[in-house]
C-alpha cells in the first residue's frame, strides 16, 4: 500500500478497508443502498458514458438519497448535453451543471491558447484542471462519499480498482460500485431496463469526454485510447480519478 499519513491511518483508511469487504458481496442495488445510507451527503459525478447511465437508472428508479453531478466542461459533444435533458426527464431527477469559472478560462487561453492542450502534457493538464478538476472541487463540497462509475475493465491503470478506497486528496469516501462489472454486463443492464445512452457509443465511441479531446477507437483498441490520443503515455487520465500529487490509497 502507498504510504499514507499516520494520522488517517486507523481512521479512513480503516473505513474504506470495511467498506470494500462490505460492498464486495452485494449487487448494485445492494451496493448502493449500503452507501447512500451511511450517513452524510454522497454525490454521484457522471460524464454520462454508459456506465454512468447505468448508475444513474438505479439512483433514478430507486429514488436514493444521492446528488448527482456532471462536469459541464464547455467543450462537451452536443450528443452529451442532450443526454443530460433526456435523463432528467426519464429519470424524473436533476443532474446539478458545474461549470469552469470564465476568469479561469480567459487565463489558460492567455498562457497556452484555447487549443493549446494539444501542444503539451502540461497544457492538456492545466485545461483539465481548470474545465474538470476544479469545478470537481465544487461538486464535492461538503460530500462525505463521492460515486464513481470506473470500472477495472476500462483501462490497464484501473484494473485494480476497489470497491471503496480513501482520497486522501480530497478527504472523503471514493466508491465505485461497478468496479468489477464487464463492458457485457453494462450493455445487459442497458439494454433490459431501457436506459438512454449516448448515440457515440455506436459509432465507435466507448469513452466520451470533451469533445476536441475524444476521438472513435479502432477495432482491437482499449476501451479509452480514443482520449488525449496525441499523447504517448498509455496511462493518461485527466486527473479526476489519478491524482496529479495525492493519489487515493485503494484498499488492499
Amino acid at each position: 500500500m502507498t504510504a499514507i499519513n499516520p494520522i488517517v491511518e486507523g481512521g479512513p483508511i480503516a473505513e474504506a478497508e470495511a467498506l470494500n469487504d462490505r460492498l464486495a458481496g452485494l449487487d448494485l442495488a445492494g451496493r448502493l443502498s449500503l452507501v447512500s445510507g451511511l450517513g452524510g451527503r454522497v454525490v454521484f459525478t457522471t460524464s454520462l458514458g454508459i456506465e454512468d447511465q447505468v448508475l444513474t437508472a438505479e439512483i433514478g428508479t430507486h429514488r436514493l438519497p444521492i446528488d448527482i453531478a456532471t462536469l459541464q466542461t464547455g467543450r462537451l459533444f452536443a450528443e452529451t448535453l442532450a443526454l443530460i435533458e433526456e435523463t432528467e426527464s426519464q429519470y424524473d431527477i436533476r443532474i446539478h451543471r458545474y461549470e469552469p469559472e470564465k476568469a479561469d478560462i480567459d487565463a489558460y487561453a492567455a498562457q497556452y491558447g484555447l487549443n493549446g492542450f494539444y501542444e503539451s502534457v502540461e497544457a492538456r493538464h492545466a485545461c483539465c484542471g481548470v474545465r474538470k478538476l476544479k469545478p470537481l472541487a465544487r461538486a464535492l463540497e461538503g460530500a462525505a462519499i463521492w460515486i464513481t462509475g470506473l470500472r477495472r475493465g476500462q483501462s490497464n491503470n484501473r484494473a485494480e480498482t476497489p470497491f471503496a478506497e480513501y482520497d486522501a486528496e480530497r478527504h472523503l469516501l471514493k466508491v465505485n460500485p461497478l468496479a468489477d462489472w464487464d463492458i457485457e454486463a453494462i450493455k445487459a443492464f442497458v439494454s433490459a431496463n431501457g436506459v438512454p445512452v449516448n448515440p457515440l457509443h455506436q459509432r465507435g465511441y466507448p469513452s466520451i469526454g470533451c469533445e476536441p479531446c475524444t476521438r472513435a477507437i479502432k477495432p482491437g483498441e482499449p476501451e479509452r485510447a480514443g482520449r488525449w490520443w496525441w499523447e504517448q503515455d498509455e496511462t493518461r487520465e485527466c486527473g479526476l480519478h489519478v491524482a496529479e500529487e495525492a493519489a487515493a490509497i485503494a484498499a488492499q
